[in-house]
């Protein structure tokens, strides 16, 4: 059931973009691992901006690539902990449950399509 509105879906990606900025700093993630976190906030950053829907500046994304996107970044980070646990240092979990998070944002958004009506 998608119940993630476009606008909702925006809020969380701008959200997802901050905790990817602070988390070197909040967590201690250093070398690799802050890279890889800033890359990330960069990267969601600029697919936010980029995308077609109600919270993008630019609109130049169709928003089934920015699903696309996540549908890819989720799955690989969780792999990426589970078969490099040393590359992402001692706060691999923060990627996992980004991972995870980003993955279950994906499943539950509408992506253009109507959300679905809650029942009474």
């Amino acid at each position: 059931m998608k119940v993630i509105s476009d606008t909702a879906h925006g809020i969380l990606d701008y959200l997802t973009v901050a905790i990817f900025a602070l988390a070197p700093s909040i967590l201690g993630l250093t070398g690799f691992a802050a890279l890889v976190s800033y890359a990330l906030a960069a990267i969601h950053l600029v697919m936010t901006l980029f995308t077609n829907m109600p919270l993008g500046v630019f609109k130049i994304i169709p928003m089934r690539l920015h699903a696309l996107v996540e549908m890819l970044v989720g799955p690989v980070l969780v792999v990426a902990v589970l078969v490099l646990p040393t590359i992402l240092g001692d706060k691999r979990e923060f990627f996992l449950v980004m991972g995870l998070v980003i993955l279950a944002v994906w499943l539950l958004s509408s992506y253009g399509r109507p959300v679905a009506a809650q029942s009474t």
